[in-house]
């Protein structure tokens, strides 16, 4: 082989002389690098092109010849030309993008993690999720140019291995780090060639061939040309094998006698696995994407010493990043990117690359014809049906079972998971309900340490899919066993409402989604599933006879999410007809839940009642949700820290929006453990009310603590809300002056204030004056100054207008009572009466301390 191999460089000698030039064409883009003649120093330069791609050979390789610079160089072009386009799953022919505009580099850990890590990574979700992926990354993470690093011991790995479940972006991580070296970017001192072997080829590839011819192949060199390079520098060759789970090992890898020659012949796997035993080219270097279910299979077949890496998906950094990349509009990618943020369920399935894709490319069309992307995005449970249908087209290949046969096994495997509470199943379990589950990319496989010996366990890629697939498998049963598996479902979930979340939950929510009309015909035309119509009754009586009952708490989330998730108008509208008062009391309010609510209140007309108290409902939430809250008769919301525009958005959305007789809305800040009444508006038929407290101060003395307004309806819609917060919020007493004042027909009026000092007793006495229209004007002070109090006892009303002061009378000149002493020697609670005849005190206490 040797001597065979010399004769063919003396052949290639030949050619040092040649000048190379290349030129590729595809589509509007071109590249076209340029060999300048420089044989004699054998010094190459590649010159940039309109890509960026340049080639800079160094001038320390001396021991390639210049025809196999040629050849390398020849590889890189065509690689360039090829690999620098993606096609997507829904791409029609000759439809293409830029790899630039879809890559994005995910999460890759070098190390193996823990079941409890395993289980922490498959139960959390939304932000919860994203801190679980945050602390999986900093040190330990990796970047592609540091694979083959030396580890921490100076020992670089011959073989990595690329895991990552299925659309977690394997073959477009190859497909980029093929693209980087061949743009002289990634590997560039390191590999001097680099080849790409599909296994999904290879099992295609006929007869016996040759490790040449198995190359050839995968590119446009030939078999002789590939071993003129072969020859030289095997230590700086590298080898990608993409998608060894799918590659058909049959018996013979184990049986056949090893062969070590790149022109020795054998079937293709064979010659394959020789390769990634080393016993070809055993001083090149190997890296390999799989699926976690083939791993260990891999890991027994492989040359060391190994590396093992793991795609774990996108951090939120990652999603970001893709979203950007794929809208380009700034301001689409950030109307896209907000709206998927708020829904914790969608924002979690995204760290999964071809769930991110399919999201992108639904809200993509929803700009182009024009639709309101929060009001028509399809359910979660639309995307897992997209994602579902997505692996089982591109993703199962060469698999025995039927699409409904593979699902119904898989659903069973996912129930028995979530009746028994567990997300990692041992391996006997999943061999007595899956007949494959090495080749199914449903399935995740793990390795872990038992003491002295290891221990195989699956999952699904997360719990929510787990969920997913066992509400499908209640619809996918026969038309008598369905309705009695959903029946059984729904007795466990009614329960399990002790268990916090409650166990099934999820799945029912996910067996409404399954009931939509959209849904409903995704899975008859792409999966061949058919949703019984007993079941569709089944589920649509249940829901209605528990809004009947009293509904409270979780079981409020709960139902407003499995009617979001039906997404059936005319359901929905019938539904809440019956469902009068909405309580969500103590239940941790989420951006998904803000958008349930959101569309089941804009399905009706009127709603009697909605409180949400201690739910953690921030600026964020509240802003969501503003566009249902007119729908309410009632309101009580308590919200966390709300600033003045948050109040002012709050009330002009309320009073501009309400077409009602009647409205009473409740506003509490929470303030550490504390609720404070911040504000309050109710409303009749004839009259409104507006009730504001400002943030509590300790100075200055006499601060203002709230402020009640009573007046017409009509002047709703003439307040300023801003200026009107703005002023009571800063305890601008001058300016207060004007708020009263603007209002032409104002009734009544009550302030309450820390104590009566002299300003407070001109300023109400000018209200009156000011406020024709003012019949009642009440002062509650905790404190009565003397200074106030001989004020008042020389005053009077105008006719029609009487005014109350209430307090505690406390015989000190111009001070605020603030310590004990003080506290004791104010102990005379007193009202005083003043109208136009004059003024009165009456005593209500002597003593209170």
């Amino acid at each position: 082989m040797i001597s065979s191999l010399k004769t063919k460089e003396r052949s290639f000698r030949s050619l040092a002389g040649t000048n190379v030039s290349a030129a590729a064409q595809s589509g509007s883009h071109i590249i076209a690098p340029v060999l300048t003649n420089n044989t004699i120093t054998g010094d190459v330069h590649f010159l940039h092109n309109a890509h960026g791609f340049t080639f800079d050979r160094p001038h320390s390789e001396t021991t390639q010849t210049s025809a196999t610079r040629s050849l390398i160089f020849k590889h890189k072009t065509r690689i360039c030309t090829e690999y620098q386009y993606v096609t997507e799953y829904n791409s029609l022919p000759g439809e293409r993008v830029l790899l630039s505009e879809r890559y994005t580099q995910p999460l890759i850990l070098q190390r193996h993690r823990d079941q409890k890590e395993r289980e922490a990574e498959l139960r959390s979700s939304g932000e919860d999720f994203q801190q679980v992926l945050s602390s999986r990354s900093g040190d330990e993470s990796s970047h592609l140019n540091s694979l083959f690093n030396p580890d921490g011991h100076g020992i670089s790995p011959s073989s990595v291995i690329l895991q990552g479940n299925s659309g977690n972006g394997k073959t477009l991580t190859v497909q980029k780090i093929m693209m980087d070296w061949a743009s002289d970017k990634l590997y560039k001192e390191r590999f001097a060639i680099v080849f790409h072997l599909k296994c999904k080829e290879i099992n295609h590839i006929p007869g016996i061939k040759s490790l040449v011819e198995v190359l050839s192949y995968s590119c446009s060199l030939t078999s002789d040309e590939i071993s003129q390079i072969l020859q030289q520098s095997p230590e700086k060759i590298l080898f990608i094998i993409d998608g060894f789970d799918e590659l058909k090992l049959t018996q013979d890898i184990y049986d056949m006698s090893p062969h070590t020659d790149v022109i020795q012949k054998a079937p293709a796997e064979v010659t394959l696995c020789a390769l990634l035993r080393g016993h070809i080219l055993p001083e090149s270097f190997l890296l390999v994407a799989t699926r976690s279910t083939a791993t260990d299979t891999l890991s027994k077949l492989l040359k060391g010493p190994q590396r093992f890496t793991e795609i774990m998906g996108f951090s939120e950094k990652g999603v970001e990043e893709y979203f950007q990349k794929f809208f380009q509009d700034e301001e689409l990618f950030k109307r896209a990117y907000t709206f998927v943020k708020t829904n914790e369920n969608l924002f979690t399935t995204c760290s999964i690359p071809v769930i991110c894709w399919i999201i992108c490319t639904t809200i993509k069309e929803r700009f182009r014809v024009g639709a309101d992307v929060t009001s028509v995005l399809e359910t979660t449970t639309s995307i897992y049906v997209d994602f579902v249908s997505t692996l089982l087209k591109h993703h199962c290949q060469g698999l025995s079972q039927s699409v409904p046969n593979l699902l119904r096994s898989l659903g069973q495997l996912a129930e028995r998971g979530m009746l028994e509470q567990q997300v990692l199943l041992d391996e006997k379990t999943v061999y007595e309900t899956i007949s494959d589950p090495v080749a199914n990319p449903f399935l995740c496989k793990f390795l872990f340490k038992r003491r002295i010996c290891q221990e195989t366990m699956f999952s699904f890629m997360h719990l929510s899919f787990q969920e997913f697939l066992t509400a499908l498998y209640c619809f996918i049963l026969d038309e008598e066993e369905s309705p009695r598996k959903l029946a059984q479902l729904i007795s466990v979930q009614d329960c399990g409402w002790l268990e916090h979340p409650p166990r099934f939950a999820a799945v029912v929510q996910f067996a409404f989604g399954l009931l939509n009309k959209d849904v409903r015909h995704t899975l008859r035309k792409t999966l061949g599933l058919f949703v019984h119509p007993n079941t569709q009754a089944l589920l649509k009586e249940w829901i209605l006879k528990e809004l009947q009952s009293d509904i409270y708490h979780y079981r409020t989330l709960f139902i407003l999410h499995c009617l979001y998730e039906l997404h059936e108008e005319d359901f929905v509208i019938k539904a809440m007809k019956s469902w009068n008062r909405i309580n969500a009391y103590g239940a941790f309010f989420r951006r998904t839940d803000c958008w349930a609510l959101l569309y089941c209140s804009q399905c009706c007309q009127c709603i009697e009642e909605l409180s949400l108290i201690d739910c953690r409902l921030t600026s964020e939430k509240l802003m969501m949700i503003l566009p249902a809250l007119p729908k309410f008769k009632k309101l009580t919301l308590s919200l966390e820290d709300p600033s003045v525009s948050d109040l002012v958005e709050l009330m002009c959305a309320l009073t501009r929006g309400q077409t009602l007789n009647s409205l009473d809305v409740l506003v509490m800040s929470n303030v550490g453990t504390c609720s404070v009444r911040t504000a309050d508006l109710s409303t009749s038929e004839e009259l409104s009310r507006i009730y504001i407290q400002p943030p509590r101060r300790v100075d200055p003395a006499g601060s203002l603590q709230s402020l009640d307004l009573t007046f017409p309806r009509s002047e709703l819609n003439n307040i300023n809300w801003t200026k009107l917060f703005q002023i009571i919020h800063h305890n601008n007493l001058d300016a207060l002056m004007l708020i009263p004042c603007s209002f032409s027909k104002l009734k009544k009026m009550e302030v309450r204030v820390d104590c009566l000092t002299k300003r407070w007793c001109v300023w109400t006495l000018q209200i009156i004056q000011n406020c024709p229209s003012l019949t009642e004007l009440k002062v509650d002070a905790y404190f009565l100054l003397e200074e106030g109090i001989k004020i008042l006892q020389r005053s009077r009303t105008r006719p029609a207008c009487i005014m109350r002061v209430d307090g505690l009378v406390c015989h000190k000149q111009s001070q605020k009572c603030t310590h004990k002493d003080d506290k004791l020697s104010c102990n005379q609670k007193v009202m005083i009466h003043l109208s136009s005849q004059g003024c009165s005190m009456e005593t209500l206490r002597k003593s209170l301390f």
